[in-house]
């Protein structure tokens, strides 16, 4: 908001101007020299005023960084295994310096990362194209407004994103002939400084896995796993009321007996249906406590539990010597490592759907 847009454009006198008398020689040296020291004071206070902005900007960059300093630092480790399907359908994207894709920050944020994993059904077309444009769509309609009212910006962002990926791939996919039938689960993570939102369709989902001391006084902490994603699929009351609402039916646990999730990207069929695009938002503060961040596709948790998948990669982190890497740190070979043989597990254990496991390692 402009502070002083309440306030009146100068006035400027009206009528006829009067014509001064002659001024003697002196009176004209006089008022010349005036002049001259009048401007040199206005030059002055212009200059002034340059290296005041100057200065302030540089302050305004300061105080950036020495925030940035004391933010969270998100590495994003991934791996996929086709499992025993004929085709690789999901999709994923890692972007752990989003600002690259933003016209500007706002000024109250330091950091902007984002991280997606998308799960198609009926082909790969949909989740292709919502790892391609799902990003772009948020960073065109990123928040640039005020800080008071950011969480809602971010929010609405959201929401308007889902929307349009949605329309344009089903505007894309009815446009073929024959017209496309994919869909696609979506789980994103967005986070800002250090405040995450997630947003999901589907049954893709994200956990937080977060330390906390126990009562005895030997230095040990417990895991606790938070889930940061709801799962949609047609057996939820809330999700079938809603699909029979729009005249569809609920069959064998699937949308006409056919379609496992309830809400999705694409799926242009089942839209009448009461399949949507609306994504379910939800938000966490990091802390100093928080290890990790496990997005998955359900062809990890078809095998594992929330719990038993964060329970699994801090067994893992703490295990021994790993063989050394150029240009990773311990600490990123091990995560590296529990991603990978995560995923590996899950095909291990029986799943024969396509396992995409997105790790977060978080440090301050």
């Amino acid at each position: 908001m402009d502070l002083f847009e309440d306030l009146p454009e100068p006035t400027q006198t009206k009528g006829p101007v009067s014509v001064a008398s002659p001024k003697s020689t002196k009176e004209e040296e006089h008022k010349g020299e005036e002049e001259k020291r009048l401007k040199r004071k206005h030059g002055d206070a212009d200059c002034h005023n340059d290296n005041s902005e100057r200065n302030e900007a540089e302050e305004q960059g300061k105080i950036k960084k020495l925030c940035k300093e004391g933010l969270p630092v998100l590495k994003g480790f991934v791996a996929a295994r086709r499992g025993e399907r004929e085709e690789m359908q999901d999709a994923h994207v890692l972007l752990p310096d989003m600002s690259v894709c933003l016209s500007a920050l706002p000024g109250h944020v330091s950091q902007v990362s984002y991280f997606a994993v998308f799960d198609g059904h009926g082909g790969a077309r949909a989740s292709r194209f919502a790892a391609e444009n799902l990003h772009h769509n948020l960073a065109k309609k990123f928040p640039s407004g005020e800080k008071e009212n950011f969480d809602k910006l971010v929010k609405k962002c959201l929401l308007d994103t889902f929307k349009q990926t949605d329309e344009d791939f089903l505007k894309k996919a009815s446009s073929q002939k024959p017209a496309w039938k994919d869909g696609s689960t979506v789980t994103c993570v967005l986070v800002v400084d250090d405040m995450v939102y997630v947003a999901n369709l589907g049954d893709s989902r994200a956990v937080l896995c977060r330390m906390e001391a126990t009562a005895g006084e030997d230095g040990q902490r417990r895991s606790l796993t938070l889930s940061l994603s709801k799962e949609h699929n047609p057996t939820i009351y809330e999700e079938r009321m809603r699909i029979q609402r729009a005249g569809g039916t609920v069959r064998d646990g699937r949308v006409l007996g056919v379609l496992e999730v309830s809400r999705s990207i694409g799926d242009g069929q089942y839209k009448r249906c009461g399949v949507i695009s609306t994504p379910d938002l939800r938000r966490i503060q990091l802390t100093a406590n928080d290890r990790f961040i496990i997005l998955a596709c359900d062809g990890l948790f078809k095998v594992f539990s929330a719990d038993e998948a964060v329970k699994f990669v801090l067994s893992i982190l703490q295990e021994g010597g790993v063989e050394q890497k150029e240009g990773l740190t311990e600490e990123e070979l091990r995560f590296e490592a529990a991603c990978q043989q995560l995923a590996s597990e899950a095909v291990r254990r029986g799943c024969a759907d396509n396992v995409t496991v997105i790790l977060l390692s978080i440090s301050f």
